[in-house]
């Protein structure tokens, strides 16, 4: 396929489990291709690595098919998984969620463009002789839906977004939504809050629209994090001398950045000494805010209490270092990768009561919910931990026990195989 790079092609050879049919004959693994439109390292792209680096060897092959040339590339050939690039027109690669409207999705160039490379795509499902095509992004999935059509392989939709107004423009909405009724196979979403925007709903083992019933299967199959045990969880004595208190994310308005600086002021009144950070950097062409971020840091007299980390790979280590993780998302979060994230590291966390978030955090157990975009209730649930140490560390212990019971890697690469195997032998319960 002209075009197309191969990363990486490494066996694995240490697992010694092999399948067999009912003669006893050894059944080769399924070869499952795994699609995403770009290799930045975005929540879902860590996710997508996660669930890859645990999907058990010995009953599928992980392939990799990027759009692009990244750092996802190198820690997936670090992985030992079969890795290749096919560069999608740049055009389409750069269009942001935030921007689709109804004229950019009808441009015939950039039709034309999904068009071809659906058909590429197509041709390099044939050549791996794909049994599955697993699809990791919202560009990714439309482009994956044609070509496993093409191909006549069975395509799996991985929502990771939710599909709602305040997250994407109408005409994507209403286009994305009459989509999955026709191209994929089976759809699989990160939260029954993503669930809930595509107009479904899960009862029983059906896929169920409010306005009617479809083909499409569904499952919610939360996304699950690392389960190694810290270091040292630093114990959290009565009277810290500076507590440090982080954000994590990358740098979005609808992150929070500019509440949670606004919260910082309010919490410095009655703790002078705390510290904050600020850890990840502007993507996908947002350093206008990160700009005004820095701006707001200055005009609120933070730039003392402040760090911003910039893009770290390390981001485990730092949630290690902090006493308090917060969660500012002025929307609904699809998930919350980064909650569970925090309470994996016993954390007592603040986050915002929207989206995938309450599926994870229980208030006042494992952590403290607040409305998505106040202020003053934010830097009060902060200050009641800062003034409850001993709550505080009880809630992330907690915290670190419902992760390990719920979210971890191992939970989420089970359930997502229990999808490939009741798609490979067609016990799909789809309904007319």
């Amino acid at each position: 396929m002209s075009g197309l790079k191969s990363a990486a092609r490494l066996a694995d050879t240490d697992d010694e489990t092999v399948m067999t049919d009912a003669k006893g004959d050894v059944v080769p693994p399924h070869t499952v291709v795994f699609f995403d439109h770009t290799a930045m390292m975005s929540g879902g792209e860590i996710a997508l690595l996660n669930l890859i680096q645990h999907i058990d060897r010995s009953r599928y092959t992980p392939v990799v098919l990027l759009s692009s040339d990244g750092p996802l590339v190198e820690k997936l050939v670090a992985s030992g998984v079969e890795t290749h690039v096919l560069p999608l027109d740049a055009g389409v690669k750069e269009t942001r969620k935030d921007s689709l409207g109804i004229r950019g999705l009808l441009r015939p160039k950039a039709v034309w463009a999904i068009v071809r490379y659906a058909w590429r795509l197509a041709r390099f499902l044939k050549a791996r002789h794909a049994d599955i095509l697993h699809t990791n992004s919202l560009k990714s999935d439309v482009i994956g839906g044609i070509a496993g059509r093409l191909a006549r392989v069975s395509v799996i939709w991985h929502v990771r977004d939710r599909i709602a107004s305040d997250y994407l423009p109408g005409p994507a909405v209403k286009g994305f939504r009459i989509l999955c009724r026709i191209l994929p196979n089976y759809i699989v979403t990160n939260s029954e809050a993503t669930l809930t925007t595509l107009g479904m709903k899960v009862e029983g083992r059906s896929a169920v629209i409010h306005s009617g019933t479809v083909r499409t299967y569904v499952r919610v199959v939360h996304d699950g994090v690392q389960q190694e045990t810290p270091a040292a969880l630093d114990p959290y004595t009565e009277h810290p001398d500076y507590p440090l208190i982080g954000l994590v994310g990358r740098i979005s308005p609808w992150k929070g950045q500019h509440i949670f600086l606004q919260a910082a002021a309010l919490i410095r009144r009655e703790f002078p000494s705390s510290r904050f950070q600020i850890i990840g950097s502007a993507m996908f062409g947002e350093e206008l805010y990160e700009t005004e971020v820095h701006a707001l840091t200055d005009s609120l007299n933070l730039v003392d209490c402040v760090e911003y980390t910039g893009f770290r790979t390390d981001v485990p280590a730092l949630i290690q270092n902090l006493n308090i993780l917060v969660h500012a998302s002025t929307i609904g979060e699809p998930f919350g990768q980064v909650v569970v994230e925090g309470m994996i590291a016993g954390k007592p966390v603040v986050a915002t009561d929207g989206g995938g978030v309450p599926e994870i955090v229980q208030d006042g157990v494992t952590g403290l919910l607040v409305p998505m975009g106040d202020v003053e209730a934010m830097a009060e649930a902060v200050m009641k931990l800062l003034r409850n140490p001993l709550d505080a560390e009880e809630m992330g212990r907690a915290g670190r026990v419902r992760v390990l019971e719920n979210f971890t890697i191992e939970l989420t690469a089970r359930r997502v195989q229990a999808v490939y195997k009741e798609m490979l032998s067609g016990q799909q319960s789809f309904i007319a």
